[in-house]
């Protein structure tokens, strides 16, 4: 039998909504100060449990607002989750914010190693994939520019070869297989793909339901933060179709 490799337990996310408008930093500080900052409790997911075995691939489906997204960023690490927990056992990639760590006054080549660092990677693990990353990225001179004179494409596409130079237990995808153009794009989804081969677990959010219908086996429904689906690709497609209409 498959062994889990994800187990959520009870996972709530809650966020303080300010309930006016402040227009400045020293305004901010002045008002936290005096107490006069209200906020509206909002919760993003509430007592959302589910467990994931290894190879299964899971379709995180629900409409805007639904708590998908805040879900991915929990599981990646990105967001600390207000009440419950989670466990999670192998490699986890998160192909997420691609590039969000990059700074942009450094070169492409300078990036590799400050975003590869943030991904847990050691220096000489950079050092043994460095032609790898650059190759894949097809940034050819441009590795040694800053970042700052780059198209949102070209950073999509290092960080897209950075995240993805390991081979992961756990990939988290977050809609990113639209990076670059065409040609780029078609790269990339045979890179995941190779991945999908070698049978790795996936938790994959889209707004597209036949692109997760051709990559999950299985999927959940999120409303408004609270899990009320979880089961095969089939009936669970089916029901968001219904809540689609």
């Amino acid at each position: 039998m498959n062994k889990v490799v994800i187990d959520v337990k009870n996972i709530g996310m809650r966020f303080n909504m300010s309930t006016q408008k402040v227009d400045n930093l020293k305004e901010y500080v002045i008002k936290t100060i005096k107490k006069e900052i209200k906020y509206n409790e909002f919760w993003a997911l509430k007592d959302v449990s589910f467990q994931l075995k290894k190879g299964e691939r899971l379709g995180i489906l629900g409409l805007n607002g639904a708590g998908k997204s805040t879900l991915l960023k929990i599981l990646a690490g990105v967001l600390k989750p207000t009440e419950g927990s989670y466990s999670a056992t192998g490699r986890i990639v998160p192909l997420l914010e691609l590039g969000a760590g990059f700074e942009k006054q450094y070169t492409g080549l300078e990036n590799i190693y400050l975003y590869g660092t943030m991904l847990g990677y050691s220096r000489d693990f950079i050092n043994e994939k460095l032609n790898e990353i650059v190759e894949f990225s097809e940034l050819g001179d441009f590795i040694n520019v800053p970042l700052k004179n780059y198209s949102s494409g070209m950073k999509s596409r290092l960080g897209f070869a950075i995240a993805t130079v390991v081979e992961p237990d756990i990939l988290i995808l977050d809609e990113v297989l639209a990076v670059g153009d065409a040609k780029f794009k078609k790269k990339c989804e045979k890179k995941i793909n190779s991945m999908f081969d070698k049978g790795i677990t996936v938790l994959f959010v889209s707004h597209s339901l036949p692109q997760v219908q051709r990559i999950c086996n299985r999927a959940i429904l999120l409303e408004k933060g609270k899990l009320i689906a979880d089961g095969s690709i089939e009936e669970v497609s089916a029901l968001y179709e219904e809540k689609t209409k």
